[in-house]
């Protein structure tokens, strides 16, 4: 099923509004808010912007633009997904895969290899994970369908504020280098010429950026073309 986000106006118009929405498909979009007795005060890692720490826990993106994001990895906020991410890291998944879903002041969605939005890994759906950490710039945040309990290995990166996606998407990361590699990437629903992930690395894997190939020429160009006569 196709793993969505809603856009934001219709978030809001759905906050006091615990039942399914309709909007280029179905998200479930439940009110988590307990009273303020039931709820537990829960303390969160800050997020370490320092690229040359935790180095096991730094996401690298390198893009077919030529550039490279670093993304913090939050396991204190999601370890289900944070693990899923590593996992199909360092399996290669990711590699070549586009951002098939660019909305223009909303968000850069990716992780699918049909590039269609529909598809995932041969992984098990994950249970949801929702924190109180706000999806803002930079966020970086596990696309669903309709289950709470559906994300696979398709995730976006936010390019502005969203704070009425926050408690309904599982928030595990956040941008920590090259922001602007990410405001960048192709916009489109799909993009006519999509951004693609390269590669993708866990830093501490020290593997080195991957930049794209480059075009290959129309026609191969033979002895016989640099030795022929020039013709005028």
């Amino acid at each position: 099923m196709t793993k969505r986000i809603l856009a934001a106006g219709a978030l809001a118009a759905l906050v006091t509004s615990p039942t399914y929405a309709q909007d280029e498909g179905d998200v479930a979009v439940e009110d988590a808010m307990a009273a303020p007795a039931e709820r537990a005060p829960l303390q969160y890692a800050k997020i370490n912007y320092d690229v040359q720490e935790d180095r096991d826990n730094i996401l690298l993106l390198d893009l077919s633009n030529g550039e490279r994001i670093a993304i913090r990895l939050m396991p204190d906020w999601a370890p289900g997904h944070v693990d899923r991410v590593k996992t199909l890291t360092r399996q290669g998944f990711y590699d070549g895969i586009v951002f098939h879903r660019v909305i223009e002041g909303f968000m850069a969605q990716t992780g699918d290899p049909t590039g269609t939005g529909q598809g995932g890994s041969s992984l098990p759906d994950l249970q949801a994970e929702f924190n109180p950490m706000p999806h803002v710039r930079g966020s970086v945040s596990m696309a669903r369908s309709n289950s709470e309990d559906s994300a696979n290995s398709q995730f976006f990166l936010v390019f502005y504020p969203r704070f009425n996606l926050d408690k309904r998407y599982t928030n595990f990361g956040r941008v920590i280098s090259n922001m602007a590699a990410v405001d960048a990437i192709q916009r489109g629903e799909p993009p006519a010429n999509p951004t693609r992930i390269v590669q993708a690395s866990i830093a501490s894997d020290n593997k080195p950026q991957a930049m794209p190939q480059p075009a290959a020429p129309e026609r191969e160009i033979t002895l016989d073309d640099l030795t022929a006569p020039i013709e005028g």
